[in-house]
């Protein structure tokens, strides 16, 4: 039996105020909140686990066998309630045992019920409990149900934690601080190395009251705290200073496009709708947001929930009254900035002159934070694990995100390592600064071709700044992911003609959108396709572009209107057969045709190239390359479709070398074969931009490298030290052996020939 239209949130609430509001034991409390929750939502079972000594104990049930109460216990991680406990995530299951985790419980006699779902009970972003209801019929629960016990798991957490039924540890969270020097490491976000007093950004708010006395007038709070959250928001945008205009600014107008957005709005009405106060409402909303970033395959459209959720924070900051943040109160030292994550506006608010580098327990390299903290010139290190654990507020920090290392507490011989090795750090950035003006040309005479990366307007200071060949590989679909609504042509052609501006006499590789799979955009229509189990390898790049010729319209004619009088390269992403190509081609030059024919400017030229990504390409090169201009060989999807091996997967991003014999005779092959037919080949990703994979790639003929501008300076101190004759000689001999471990092979004759590869 489904739930009924009276079975909601506001009804199941106003049952417990009644139960909370009396003068009953705990025990008694939780008897009555399984109870009534089990009736309203006709619910043959509902039960609530609550953690104690480190495992989930049954401590009320309605529908299994009390004999089973304080009986029954999981540990974290362990059947189906462990695992939503651990995870902090949803379960909803038609079938219950038929989930791996599923753990069978004798005494509970739960053997009669078939379909199961459960919600953590969250109390300061972790798990205390969980709250799962059961019935005897296979069926999976309506979205409206689960929403409804999210929101009662949400009103129980303030009940059990008042009545003091959890652990009050709160586990590692909160033990005792170590006082001792320790090390900790990270991903590095943004480069560079700072000294500095830890400053948590913003203690978290605990929400002492969930359910609403009086609705409309918590109403009145929301739209309140909306109008002075807005007016923040605005006058942070306007006081920006960067110096030029670049992303950061489209990033800023994004944030505030969320700030304005009527659904988020519209869904905390709704929440304070069911009967919660209002910083309950913002709450639970915010952990819908999370339990979406944590479903969200795609970095960057996880890092734009991120935004979203600092939005929350503040929100949730001024309604509650509880405005204190490190930066209202100051920075009175040179301080690293401590967060879970943060969004950039909140960055922005910080002093400049003492704000020294940020720590971020998650972050990526997309994120807006990130985006700007570069802009700003501070240092990032993000995936720092239980930071609050190893970290008190004043604690000295040392931040070297070069090694990915962060030192909490140093020892003065530490402090000493450290300010030696800025010494040097600050030396070798400006030899490598030297190299701009320089050609990568190796000690033979072979001149090479070192090109970046780009995808951001950020990214087009590094050509003049690196002084790169050009940009060897535009990410378009960049533009794409940090917009809230599909880019207009003419915004696509104001972005193309101001890459191309500044790049000047210099080549840009307008890679078409890559998009669709684990990158889909919430404004495209994905439903027909449902939900894909490999993303990556699923309906995306020129798949989703041809399918979506509208879409691809759009851009090619932007591209071609921005190349006018110029040569304009464009490169199609994840070419698996020769048609695709031709099909993609032809949809460029009907519109080649069309802007034509209305008499515009045209580009002197179109090149076209392809992506080789997937392995399939290379049995039908012979096939393809009369037709191509150039090929870009794209190292990080290639390696993880040959070793059918996900490259963000914790488990095997460092299981398959680069150097391995099976890429680098896949790689030689490719490139034997593209020389012959006189068609330029290049690599492009991260492989290219470390300094002995590059020499191993020299070393199989490849002459041109798209790279990470970071990597442009140490690429073109390896290539003017090395000798390329003797190197292709040396790779060919270990290729044919097969036998010998090839990296510490190039690393003992990078020794030997005083090849630099720091």
């Amino acid at each position: 039996m489904v739930f009924t239209a009276a079975a909601s949130a506001r009804e199941i609430l106003t049952r417990l105020h009644d139960v909370m509001a009396k003068r009953l034991p705990a025990q008694s409390k939780l008897n009555s909140v399984v109870n009534t929750i089990g009736e309203v939502l006709d619910s043959e079972v509902c039960s609530i686990y609550l953690l104690r000594e480190g495992v989930l104990e049954l401590y009320a049930t309605r529908g299994l066998a009390q004999e089973a109460v304080h009986v029954t216990r999981l540990g974290l991680g362990e059947g189906l309630v462990g695992t939503i406990a651990a995870n902090v995530e949803t379960l909803n299951l038609d079938e219950a045992e038929m989930h791996p985790a599923f753990a069978y419980r004798p005494e509970t006699g739960e053997e009669a019920f078939h379909s199961f779902a459960g919600v953590p009970i969250i109390r300061r972003e972790r798990a205390v409990g969980v709250l799962a209801v059961q019935h005897a019929e296979p069926r999976r629960y309506a979205d409206v149900e689960i929403e409804a016990l999210q929101t009662v798991a949400m009103v129980l957490s303030e009940l059990i934690a008042n009545a003091d039924l959890v652990d009050s540890s709160g586990g590692a969270s909160t033990r005792m601080l170590p006082t001792a020097a320790s090390h900790a490491k990270g991903f590095k976000l943004v480069e560079g190395m700072a000294a500095g007093l830890a400053v948590f950004h913003q203690p978290r708010i605990t929400i002492e009251h969930t359910v609403a006395e009086d609705t409309e007038a918590e109403r009145h709070r929301v739209y309140a705290a909306f109008d002075k959250m807005r007016e923040q928001i605005d006058k942070m945008a306007s006081q920006a200073e960067f110096g030029v205009g670049g992303e950061h600014d489209e990033i800023l107008a994004t944030y505030r496009m969320f700030a304005y957005d009527e659904g988020w709005s519209r869904r905390i009405n709704e929440a304070i709708d069911s009967g919660l106060t209002a910083e309950a409402a913002i709450e639970r909303v915010q952990q819908r947001t999370r339990q979406r970033m944590r479903e969200i395959d795609d970095p960057l459209l996880r890092d734009r929930m991120h935004d979203l959720e600092d939005l929350a924070n503040r929100l949730l900051r001024i309604v509650s009254g509880q405005l204190g943040t490190a930066a209202q109160l100051g920075l009175r030292h040179d301080s690293i900035l401590i967060a879970r994550n943060m969004g950039p506006a909140e960055l922005l608010e910080y002093d400049r002159r003492r704000l020294k580098g940020v720590v971020l327990e998650e972050g990526s390299l997309t994120a807006h934070v990130t985006i700007v903290a570069r802009a700003m010139g501070v240092p990032v290190l993000g995936r720092v694990k239980d930071v609050r654990r190893l970290i008190a507020e004043g604690d000295m920090l040392l931040l070297d995100t070069i090694e990915e290392s962060l030192f909490v507490r140093p020892t003065p011989a530490m402090e000493e390592a450290f300010a030696a090795k800025l010494v040097l750090s600050q030396k070798r950035r400006a030899a490598l600064a030297r190299l701009r003006g320089e050609l990568p040309v190796t000690r033979d005479g072979h001149r090479l071709t070192v090109m970046v990366n780009a995808g951001l307007r950020d990214d087009l200071a590094a050509l003049d700044l690196t002084g790169a060949d050009g940009i060897g590989l535009f990410r378009t679909e960049f533009q794409f992911l940090v917009s809230a609504t599909l880019p207009q042509r003419a915004e696509q052609k104001r972005l193309y003609k101001d890459v191309l501006d500044a790049a000047g006499e210099r080549p840009v590789v307008f890679r078409t959108v890559d998009i669709g799979g684990d990158k889909a955009l919430p404004y495209l229509n994905h439903d027909e396709h449902g939900d894909e189990e490999n993303p990556a390898m699923g309906w995306r790049a020129l798949r989703l572009a041809l399918d979506r010729d509208g879409l691809m319209k759009a851009q090619a004619r932007a591209l071609i209107e921005a190349g006018a009088g110029r040569t304009l390269n464009v490169m199609f992403p994840m070419v698996s057969e020769p048609w695709e190509f031709e099909q993609a081609r032809s949809l460029f030059e009907a519109q080649r045709a069309w802007v034509a024919a209305r008499g515009k400017m045209m580009p002197l030229e179109i090149r076209y190239g392809a992506m080789l990504e997937v392995p399939a390409l290379a049995e039908v090169l012979d096939i393809l390359l009369p037709r191509l201009d150039f090929l870009s060989i794209g190292t990080n999807d290639l390696t993880q479709f040959l070793f059918a091996a996900d490259r963000a997967h914790p488990k095997l991003a460092l299981r398959y070398d680069w150097l391995s014999p099976s890429i680098l005779r896949f790689l030689k092959r490719v490139t034997d074969q593209c020389k012959a037919a006189g068609v330029p080949v290049g690599v492009c990703g991260e492989m290219g931009g470390r300094p002995l994979e590059a020499m191993a790639l020299i070393g199989l003929g490849i002459e041109r490298l798209s790279i990470t501008p970071a990597a442009v300076g140490p690429i073109k101190a390896m290539v003017r030290s090395l000798d390329r004759a003797p190197l292709i000689e040396t790779m060919a001999r270990l290729l044919a052996d097969g036998r010998t471990p090839i990296r510490a092979a190039l690393i003992d004759w990078a020794s030997e020939h005083s090849v630099e590869l720091s």
